[in-house]
């Protein structure tokens, strides 16, 4: 197994390295941020963003020898790098800072985020939470765990299934180009409760660990969606595309949702296309 336990350790363990010498400090001395605008005001990356990625990738290299990286903030500067990924006999997917606004803005919602690949398959995934210690993690071979800052640990399930109007979830309405967000505010309109946390991180976390059911996300980014995806299956959730396809970390067009299993996952297809 290309992820065995002591790789996977190392990846939490550098994870969370990473997060005592990088992240929180970057969080609670934030003066020194260094803050920028990417492709717009919500779109931004900080010192602490580039530090914590090349710190990350360095470590991670020495777990995965030959591995190819590809970081937020790397592809950011470079966008060829992602093209590498497919044909990787092993990936490294870092986000180092997932929810750099809320970072950036002192809102504490934010992660770090890591998925190995396999040929562009989603092997193993770890996210962790910097600011109280813990992880959500999972590997193809394993399942899905929380792993708390003691390390006591349990399995990872998601919500059971409910009726559309007694459902809760995530909706990322703000990355819906804004000729279909009327529609889609409408179509949300249905269900119990839907927000948005602006943090991929926390939001896998919550359906992963069965606290809501459902996202709709779009601007497919792979390190924001590669190991939560993966957690959340693993978890005994389903996921696709509103158009019908499989997710992939190589799929960045289209719409993903997730939802608690197959059968109520078409029923929450259904109503964000418009069918149901």
């Amino acid at each position: 197994m290309i992820v065995d336990n002591s790789a996977l350790e190392a990846v939490l363990a550098g994870l969370a390295e990473v997060g005592r010498k990088i992240v929180i400090p970057g969080f609670t001395g934030r003066a020194d941020l260094g803050i920028r605008a990417k492709a717009d005001e919500y779109d931004l990356v900080t010192d602490a963003d580039e530090a914590a990625e090349e710190l990350l990738s360095r470590a991670l290299e020495r777990v995965f020898p030959g591995g190819v990286v590809v970081g937020e903030e790397g592809v950011a500067a470079d966008p060829a790098v992602l093209s590498g990924l497919a044909g990787a006999e092993i990936g490294i997917l870092i986000d180092p800072i997932d929810g750099t606004w809320n970072f950036a803005n002192g809102v504490p919602i934010f992660g770090m985020m890591v998925a190995i690949t396999h040929f562009g398959r989603t092997i193993a995934g770890a996210i962790h939470y910097p600011l109280t210690g813990d992880f959500i993690y999972g590997r193809a071979d394993k399942g899905a765990f929380y792993r708390a800052h003691d390390g006591a640990e349990a399995p990872l399930r998601v919500a059971a299934a409910r009726a559309v109007e007694d459902m809760s979830g995530f909706v990322a309405q703000p990355l819906f180009p804004k000729h279909e967000q009327l529609d889609l505010a409408r179509r949300s309109a249905r269900f119990q409760r839907t927000t948005n946390f602006r943090c991929s991180a926390y939001e896998y976390r919550l359906i992963a660990q069965g606290s809501l059911h459902f996202s709709l996300n779009a601007g497919l980014k792979p390190w924001d969606h590669a190991a939560g995806v993966l957690i959340h299956q693993l978890a005994g959730g389903h996921a696709g595309l509103l158009g019908g396809q499989d997710y992939h970390p190589g799929e960045t067009e289209g719409y993903l949702l997730l939802g608690p299993d197959p059968e109520s996952w078409q029923t929450l297809r259904e109503v964000f296309t418009g069918q149901g």
